[in-house]
């Protein structure tokens, strides 16, 4: 397990993310395509489900909506949690909402609850038992960085540093004036971001957890992305962190990839 992945599994760190779909099968084939990643069935507790594998580790899930459920085709990010029932409780307490959960997934696996901030973010809880969460990352093809869009900082940041323990550290004077950024911290280390865009939050989506998936190569993985039948949204250019480019699914679940440098 790599020194990012053991970070990603203190409690609060983003520790796992899944995606929702209309078609498991075209999900698949996708990012199979997309990230090199092999599948294997995971919990069907809520329906078809899989667990995405890179050289035989796990990186992310991938499940299917039933039919009814008209919900949108996005990734969620899962926050690590020592005590599921805890933060759910502590979620409500802080004006956030608990959609699912807590309960157990699967077996011995670990307990999930399904949330959302006071600004209607939604983020999922692992209490992580047989399963912690992504085994590695770091590399292509695997999660290395998530981050919410949300209208404001200030608005958000207080809750998610209650409930899960979050040090918030604004952006250095050094950067840009007019940015609306928070860096939360865990002992000391960086491990999620909050992006205050104010009115260029786009309103078919509302504020949202963001998934940052390493790539070798950002302007050649947005091709692909187009080749395999999805959509760029932000078309690559360079950044403090590296080339990055904001991309869609087939289905239309928002991403971005990010070149490692």
């Amino acid at each position: 397990m790599t020194t990012e992945a053991a970070t990603r599994r203190m409690s609060g760190a983003p520790c796992w993310v899944s995606l929702l779909a209309h078609s498991l099968p075209a999900a698949q084939e996708f990012y199979g395509a997309l990230f090199g990643w092999e599948f294997r069935p995971g919990p069907q507790h809520f329906g078809p489900y899989s667990r995405a594998y890179l050289d035989g580790r796990e990186v992310a899930g991938v499940g299917e909506l039933a039919p009814d459920r008209d919900l949108p085709v996005a990734w969620t990010t899962y926050l690590a949690s020592d005590d599921a029932d805890m933060t759910a409780e502590q979620i409500r307490c802080c004006g956030g909402t608990v959609g699912v959960g807590p309960l157990d997934a699967d077996a011995n696996a670990g307990r999930m609850a399904i949330g959302s901030d006071p600004q209607g973010a939604i983020f999922g809880v692992w209490q992580g038992r047989s399963m912690m969460g992504t085994a590695v990352t770091g590399e292509p093809g695997t999660p290395v960085w998530n981050e919410l869009i949300t209208q404001d900082t200030a608005s958000v940041g207080p809750f998610y540093e209650h409930v899960f323990g979050f040090e918030a550290e604004p952006l250095a004077p050094a950067g840009p004036a007019d940015l609306d950024y928070l860096t939360l911290r865990l002992k000391g280390l960086a491990v999620v971001g909050i992006h205050g865009v104010g009115g260029a939050l786009p309103r078919d989506r509302g504020p949202h957890w963001m998934t940052y998936f390493a790539v070798p190569n950002a302007d050649a993985a947005a091709r692909r992305v187009t080749e395999l039948g999805g959509r760029v949204l932000d078309t690559a250019h360079d950044s403090h962190h590296g080339r990055l480019a904001t991309v869609a699914d087939t289905e239309g679940a928002v991403f971005s990839i990010i070149e490692q440098g």
